[in-house]
């Protein structure tokens, strides 16, 4: 067997291991960095099938923010993990109802693609000199799949401008800040000058001795 060989199997085990820990890890925050792990594992096993652009990609954009962002958030919500588990058996015939479905898909996937074949598939023209993975990744979605990017860009696009409509919308019990009118304030709505008469503390005493008998 290769060293390249031993290597992918390696790493692929680490995978599969870190993603069951993902899963049945008791603490929020050790799922997250069980995932972390994933996310590397997967890029290194993606550098060995020499997709450097998307191993860089995946440690850039998932590591480095999105996972970041997960443990920032885990870390600072208080979560009550025995009211998460208290429910957790009547999403059992859901989960495995879905998770049967998503193992049948890869399945299906895998069959046609792989099962029969006795030699890894290698794109046209990855052996000449000067072939770069990222410029015909990007040859590959903006010419034979570019509808179906340019869809899910748009779709990207109408969940950020939903997510940012539901942070700006004006609530009843959230109290805010209205930053122009705070800029428009002038000194002479806010502070007002009272003119009165100086009293004595012997006046004062009599008033309150006054009060006090009514």
């Amino acid at each position: 067997m290769e060293l390249t060989t031993t290597i992918f199997y390696v790493f692929a085990l680490v995978l599969v291991l870190s993603a069951l820990k993902v899963i049945t890890a008791k603490n929020p925050v050790h799922s997250a960095l069980f995932l972390v792990l994933s996310f590397f594992t997967a890029a290194a096993i993606w550098l060995l099938l020499k997709a450097e652009f998307l191993a860089i990609l995946l440690v850039l954009v998932y590591v480095g923010a999105v996972m970041v962002l997960f443990l920032f958030v885990v870390m600072m919500i208080d979560i009550d993990i025995e009211h998460l588990r208290r429910d957790f058996w009547t999403y059992v015939p859901l989960a495995s109802v879905v998770g049967a479905l998503i193992i049948a898909e890869m399945a299906v996937v895998l069959v046609r693609n792989f099962i029969g074949t006795t030699a890894p598939v290698v794109a046209a023209g990855s052996q000449e000199p000067g072939y770069s993975n990222t410029g015909a990744l990007g040859k590959l979605i903006y010419n034979d799949y570019i509808y179906a990017f340019e869809v899910a860009g748009i779709i990207l696009l109408v969940a950020i401008i939903a997510a940012t409509a539901l942070t700006l919308r004006r609530r009843k019990d959230v109290k805010g800040q209205d930053i122009p009118s705070q800029l428009r304030t002038r000194r002479d709505d806010r502070v007002r000058l009272v003119a009165m008469a100086a009293e004595s503390p012997t006046a004062q005493a009599d008033a309150a001795a006054t009060a006090n008998k009514n």
